[in-house]
């Protein structure tokens, strides 16, 4: 039980309940665990709901840093947390997402597709928690808009193949213009293989004998993206930032 020492104590008040903490000092000054206390609402027998939300933190970090974990993690796994049931189990999940749809949102904004950081930060949230390789098509009408996008592959932790063969296919069942490719590195370094090399290389060349030219491939890392386009690895593409860029934000 504790002392009335500390039940009148307004800071204890404050670092223990998040909802007056929330109130007094804003979103901004809560803890992971505090924003996670919040929305889990309740603790269960002989725990409260911030040790609760501690202990779910604890149990995801090996799926991520701080809430990241969350977005990982197995619903099951979830359930096995002493005081999480289906239903908090299910709601820890949908945060994970819908934090991932309110930074894809977000980018959506500034989205161009003249400009490779842009797409870089659009689809960055969609692919770089994934634990293995996705191939994306990009098509577009001859004004730069995207007509249609496609998943082509889904590879494994370490690599995943792309047909040119298909990606013109697509293509011209689209009657696209132009077309960009995008994959991500479940490792997070954005750095292309060998391999990505070659098969850019490939498809830039055909492209230029279809007239559907390539536009651009870039490769999502973690909060990372390189770009052929940028890094000058395309025929006849200027040159405008640094190899591997940062994500901000």
């Amino acid at each position: 039980m504790k002392s009335d020492k500390y039940e009148n104590n307004e800071y204890y008040r404050m670092q223990n309940l998040p909802y007056e903490k929330f109130i007094s000092y804003g979103s901004k000054s809560l803890t992971d665990s505090e924003l996670l206390a919040i929305l889990l609402r309740t603790g269960t027998r002989g725990i409260g709901v911030k040790e609760l939300a501690e202990t779910v933190l604890s149990k995801t970090a090996r799926y991520g840093n701080g809430l990241l974990g969350l977005y990982h993690v197995p619903l099951k796994e979830l359930q096995q947390i002493d005081g999480i049931g289906k239903v908090k189990a299910i709601q820890l999940k949908t945060i994970a997402e819908l934090c991932t749809r309110m930074a894809q949102a977000r980018a959506k904004g500034k989205l161009s597709f003249h400009n490779p950081k842009t797409v870089a930060d659009y689809y960055m949230e969609r692919f770089r928690h994934e634990n293995v390789e996705y191939i994306m098509l990009l098509l577009f009408d001859s004004g730069l808009h995207l007509i249609e996008e496609s998943i082509l592959s889904k590879g494994t932790v370490n690599a995943s193949l792309v047909s040119p063969r298909e990606v013109f296919i697509h293509a011209f069942q689209a009657q696209a213009a132009g077309i960009m490719l995008l994959h991500n590195h479940p490792g997070g370094n954005p750095i292309p293989s060998e391999n990505d090399i070659k098969v850019t290389e490939r498809i830039e060349q055909i492209g230029i004998l279809a007239d559907i030219p390539l536009y651009d491939h870039i490769i999502i890392g973690d909060n990372k993206y390189f770009s052929f386009k940028e890094s000058r690895l395309m025929a006849g593409m200027p040159y405008s930032g640094s190899v591997i860029q940062e994500r901000e934000g």
